[in-house]
């Protein structure tokens, strides 16, 4: 009854009047949205909800390509870069999508993001001389233009008016405007409850090509997407089985077997790429300013006992993960003797002591509406406590982690020390996309550590000229993380999604809500 009656709330709050027949579809995303402006932070849902009302300079296939999606047409002549927009793109005000829109919204994404850093070190100018032109000419070559441009891990770039994208950086955006295929509906987002979306009539998708992932044509099958959230596992497999959703995003994998007996449910995996699962450290307080400490912390962590909480089935996972992800070019083995080899606790808290450990108490914060997050922060905070390390285990929703991890405060006074996350595995095939990596202090991922070493190698990648040279420098890399530990692989594993046979196969590697159909 308590499981049927918290749906039965999220309902009553997801039922706006809107046209007799309209096609919905309903969705339990992995958590609540908290933040809107993708500029501001990595959080996946933030991306997915992005994705939505926002297009792309180009969209990223199935085969890891960029292909052109808002451009018509590009061309490279030496250090200039041309590309003309296509025609009829328009913003949900009505506005027409033009070149210096283009700019602006590639200016503040990248402020924040290490692949637009890496561009804007590079750029000379930036130009739209004509409203669906803009040239970008360049002072030093930058190979991966049309990879940076097509982002879609998270903090991908999205085309914002230039009004709202001249908004600082560090700042939250005031409107959510985009030019993508689905229109925001502020006025009936419930905070914890539900998030609603209205297909863009005006949306012109692009007019050829076969839809791949971010690329090729976003069409739009249904009138309306509505996010109900659903923290507890057991309301959305419920809630699923009984048709009241038809798309959950990430059931837990002990909750699948159930779901699979559904002759009315698919589960299947989410993402060829699974995910990599990093812990982090805040380097900007004692004990983890430290890299002896940091390396200790490494010395007792065993990603086969964070992989087996999370995801249960060894078929379900891997561990002797290093820096990328499995199977793609830049995956080394170097030095992975550091995560594989042997556990010996003993010895790992007597070199947490001359490291320099002083009895700190560590702040770790842990989501209770995230489940893979929350196995292994469990299995992470037990390894600390066996370290001897005092901790401090802060529990609360994902939104609200994502929100305190911005604080730069005192970790007594509102911040923290350690948290764990995960990615896309998609996002940690190089270093221009793999946000974690950055290692320049204030512009560095949440934790902001300040590692030379790896923040050489990092840009070193952007300057290498085939893959020879690339996957040397990625082995430099891993070498100098496994090193001074800016932060934890904790491994790789594989996640589920569940939808019923009443949709065709949603695009599950990165939750689009294009292509998929009522059948």
């Amino acid at each position: 009854m308590y499981r049927r009656s918290l749906f039965a709330a999220a309902g009553a709050l997801a039922a706006p009047a809107f046209a007799q027949g309209a096609k919905v579809l309903r969705y339990v995303p992995q958590t609540d949205l908290t933040v809107l402006d993708p500029v501001l932070t990595t959080a996946y849902i933030t991306r997915h909800h992005a994705l939505m009302i926002y297009d792309q300079l180009f969209g990223l296939d199935e085969q890891l390509r960029p292909q052109p999606q808002m451009v018509e047409a590009y061309e490279q002549d030496g250090m200039v870069w041309r590309f003309r927009l296509r025609d009829g793109l328009r913003f949900h005000d009505g506005e027409p999508v033009r070149g210096r829109d283009c700019i602006a919204s590639i200016r503040r994404w990248a402020q924040r993001d290490a692949l637009g850093q890496a561009l804007m070190a590079r750029v000379e100018e930036m130009a739209s001389p004509e409203d669906r032109v803009f040239t970008i000419r360049l002072k030093a070559p930058f190979g991966p233009m049309l990879d940076a441009l097509g982002k879609l891990g998270p903090s991908a770039l999205f085309i914002m008016p230039e009004r709202i994208a001249t908004t600082d950086a560090n700042t939250q955006i005031k409107e959510y405007i985009g030019s993508g295929p689905f229109r925001f509906l502020p006025n009936e987002r419930v905070s914890g409850a539900r998030v609603a979306y209205a297909r863009n009539a005006d949306y012109v998708p692009r007019p050829n090509g076969e839809t791949s992932w971010a690329a090729g044509p976003k069409r739009v099958f249904f009138d309306r997407v509505e996010w109900i959230v659903m923290p507890d596992g057991g309301t959305a497999a419920a809630a699923l089985r009984n048709g009241e959703v038809e798309w959950w995003e990430n059931p837990p994998n002990d909750l699948a077997p159930a779901l699979k007996r559904s002759r009315d449910v698919v589960v299947r995996r989410a993402n060829p790429f699974g995910a990599v699962g990093t812990g982090i450290f805040n380097t900007l307080y004692p004990p983890f300013d430290k890299p002896a400490v940091r390396r200790a912390v490494l010395g007792a962590m065993s990603q086969a006992d964070i992989m087996t909480a999370v995801a249960g089935e060894p078929e379900m996972w891997r561990a002797g993960i290093g820096v990328f992800t499995p199977g793609t070019p830049l995956a080394t083995d170097v030095d992975m003797a550091a995560i594989t080899g042997p556990r010996d606790l003993a010895r790992s808290r007597r070199e947490l002591r001359e490291a320099g450990y002083q009895g700190e108490t560590v702040v770790m914060l842990a989501p209770t509406d995230q489940a893979v997050q929350a196995a292994a922060s469990e299995v992470l905070v037990d390894r600390f406590k066996k370290l001897e390390m005092k901790v401090d285990y802060r529990v609360s929703d994902w939104g609200t982690l994502v929100q305190r991890r911005a604080s730069k405060e005192p970790p007594e006074k509102g911040g923290w020390h350690f948290f764990h996350t995960t990615w896309n595995g998609l996002d940690a095939i190089n270093p221009g996309v793999a946000t974690w990596l950055r290692a320049n202090g204030e512009r560095a991922f949440f934790g902001w550590p300040n590692v030379p070493a790896v923040e050489r190698q990092r840009l070193a990648w952007f300057e290498a000229p085939d893959m020879a040279a690339q996957q040397a420098i990625a082995a430099d890399l891993q070498r100098a993380v496994l090193d001074q530990v800016p932060f934890l692989p904790t491994g790789q594993y594989f996640g589920q999604t569940a939808y019923r046979r009443t949709i065709s196969d949603p695009i599950s590697a990165i939750y689009a809500f294009w292509g998929v159909r009522p059948v």
